[in-house]
């Protein structure tokens, strides 16, 4: 990994960023300093809910959304969906509370979503010079790393997430030589996602420092690390 910087100059400066997830607190957090930057011409902040429109629950809705970027230099993709729980459904403690149903949206939301998010933005990526794609993960996604079990449709669904970035990493390499798709873990970050899990003791940090992280890191990257797993620190994680 090389060196990084704050300024996100191992990006060329002749593109834009994509930001999908943009109206939650990380994935608005990730706007906010791409546009302070001022690295990039544009900054396409994408959701489900603004003018942007990217529903990742749709597959005809995420192709519509790349069709609009063609001839666009897209030099940064931040994927910050994800789904942890809701009103309706929290994560399981047990095998007793697995729901078919809560399983499928799991899947849908964390791994095919961003699979067909991939499928689409990384041809549109320039073949010369740096470029990434990164999805924010989990460090409960690592099957290693896992010995208090629980958690079943997060953790299952975020593993599949990191397979099929790791497949994507490979085949993206075989003709964008500079290019970097890896999965991160950005730490517990307080937003409505993480508040009823956030226990005393535990590093939580807020959007916009946690961003800042992620950004150092992946402005180090380099082709070297496409298709590895990393924390916000930098570290890489076990699969």
């Amino acid at each position: 990994m090389a060196e990084p910087n704050h300024h996100l100059t191992s990006f060329p400066d002749d593109g834009i960023a994509v930001v999908a997830g943009a109206t939650g607190g990380i994935g608005a957090a990730f706007v906010r300093a791409l546009e302070a930057s001022g690295h990039f011409s544009r900054v396409v902040a994408a959701a489900r809910s603004n003018d942007a429109a990217l529903d990742l629950l749709d597959p005809a809705a995420i192709a519509d959304f790349a069709s609009g970027l063609e001839g666009a230099r897209i030099r940064l993709v931040i994927d910050a969906t994800g789904f942890l729980h809701d009103n309706e459904r929290m994560p399981e403690k047990s095998w007793r509370d697995l729901d078919a149903g809560h399983m499928a949206y799991s899947y849908a939301v964390n791994a095919i979503g961003p699979a067909l998010l991939m499928q689409h933005l990384l041809p549109l990526l320039p073949r010369e010079g740096k470029a990434a794609f990164v999805t924010l993960s989990a460090r409960v996604g690592s099957i290693g790393d896992n010995r208090i079990g629980g958690w079943y449709s997060y953790r299952a669904s975020k593993a599949a997430l990191n397979q099929i970035m790791r497949c994507a990493s490979i085949e993206l390499g075989r003709r964008w030589r500079e290019a970097v798709c890896v999965a991160m873990h950005p730490g517990t970050v307080h937003s409505p996602l993480t508040q009823p899990f956030a226990k005393s003791g535990l590093n939580v940090r807020e959007p916009d420092v946690a961003v800042g992280e992620m950004l150092a890191v992946i402005d180090g990257l380099t082709s070297e690390e496409s298709g590895g797993f990393f924390d916000y620190r930098g570290e890489r994680l076990p699969w």
